[in-house]
Parts: structure tokens; C-alpha cells; sequence
């Protein structure tokens, strides 16, 4: 386990990969309510931007989240996201991971603080699809 004190500086943590499927945008439409028709319309996305449906931005983000190895962190609570930047459209088939870096600490009081990590999500091309700031509230030893 990974408590506050043990994460440094420009340390770097590199996730296990995981590939987007179909069924999981028709899932997250479902489940989130959000049918627009570049995530879940055939026809109407080929005449698009992108050529073809995308992946929801947030079902990118709650996907990398999944990736993360928070289980092996002393997680007191997802403190917040800053900065989030969709880059590149992640299309069905497409493979991500997260790239993460841990870019300050802060303590809050004698029992936590709050680790920042600049984190990079990217697909099977190296290509930056999204980049945020993550930041988790962290127990200390």
C-alpha cells in the first residue's frame, strides 16, 4: 500500500491498457443518458468530424480511472480533476492507458494530503487522446 509519504516528485506510473468497445458506448449512453448521435449514430457520425462514432469523453475518462492502480493507494478520496483537455477522439477499437506523473504533494493535516499527478491518457499510437491534472486525497503512514 501507497501512502502520501511514499509517493515523490516526478515519480511515474504507467496503467495496464484496455480497449474500447462498442458495447461499452452504447452502455455508457444508456447509463448516462447521453444518445448524441456522434457516439451512437452510424450514419450520422460518418458525415461528422471524426468519419465514425466516438467514445464519450467522460466514458474516456471514467474508463482511465478504472486503469489506475488506486486499489494499491492509500486513497482517502478523489480530491478533484483540473485542466481536462479531450486531444484526439477515441474510436471503437482503440486501446488506452495512462500515463501519470506525480507533479506536487501537499500535505492537508497530520493524517492526509493531496498527491498531483499530471496524467496522460493515450491510445495504441502513443497519441495524447485526453490530459487533466488528477489529484487524490491521500492517508499518510
Amino acid at each position: 500500500m501507497k501512502y502520501f509519504d511514499d509517493f515523490e516528485v516526478g515519480e511515474k506510473i504507467v496503467t495496464k491498457a484496455r480497449s474500447i468497445t462498442e458495447s461499452d458506448i452504447v452502455l455508457f449512453a444508456a447509463f448516462s443518458g447521453d444518445w448524441h448521435q456522434l457516439h451512437t449514430n452510424i450514419e450520422f457520425a460518418k458525415t461528422g468530424p471524426f468519419g465514425e462514432r466516438i467514445a464519450h469523453g467522460f466514458l474516456v475518462l471514467a474508463v482511465s480511472s478504472g486503469l489506475m492502480p488506486l486499489e494499491e493507494m492509500a486513497v482517502l478520496a478523489f480530491y478533484g480533476m483540473d485542466d481536462v483537455r479531450f486531444l484526439t477522439p477515441t474510436k471503437i477499437g482503440d486501446t488506452i492507458h495512462v500515463e501519470m506523473e506525480v507533479l506536487e504533494k501537499k500535505e492537508k493535516n497530520e493524517k492526509s494530503g493531496v498527491v498531483s499527478f499530471k496524467s496522460s491518457i493515450k491510445n495504441q499510437k502513443e497519441e495524447d487522446v485526453a490530459v487533466f491534472t488528477m489529484l487524490m486525497a491521500l492517508h499518510k503512514k
